[in-house]
């Protein structure tokens, strides 16, 4: 499995956060009508979701295989922000500082992100961001 695939099935294999989370948790490049309908409701409004990126990858001297993995968790819901919060406390609670996978020594948060908006999707949206430390 991937590093990716492992995160993924932390978080869907987590009842307490997809009964938050009723749109779901993807990969894919965005969060669209098109791209993933399951995340929007029948008015065309999002449901709470996350959307899984992983970033740049980079050495940790002085360790030939050792990199850290720049990792973010979008959270989006349609209006206020109360679901998304308790969400980002779950994942916090499920990553930080803790293995997931084969390959990664520990996971840290390095921010858990405030209130901010998508303008694109006309919703509420939260950003936590946190580091794999891990063997490539």
């Amino acid at each position: 499995m991937t590093l990716q695939s492992d995160l993924l099935t932390s978080l869907t294999s987590d009842s307490a956060l997809m009964a938050l989370l009723t749109g779901g948790v993807y990969t894919d490049t965005r969060i669209s009508r098109t791209n993933t309908p399951a995340a929007f409701d029948t008015n065309a409004e999002i449901k709470p979701c996350a959307l899984l990126k992983l970033g740049v990858e980079t050495p940790v001297p002085p360790y030939v295989r050792g990199t850290r993995l720049f990792i973010e968790v979008y959270l989006y819901q349609y209006l206020g922000y109360t679901t998304i919060k308790t969400a980002r406390d779950r994942l916090y609670d499920l990553w930080h500082e803790k293995k997931v996978g084969t390959a990664t020594w520990q996971i840290l948060c390095t921010d858990a992100g405030g209130d901010a908006e998508d303008e694109a999707l006309g919703c509420s949206l939260i950003v936590s961001r946190y580091v794999a430390m891990r063997k490539r």
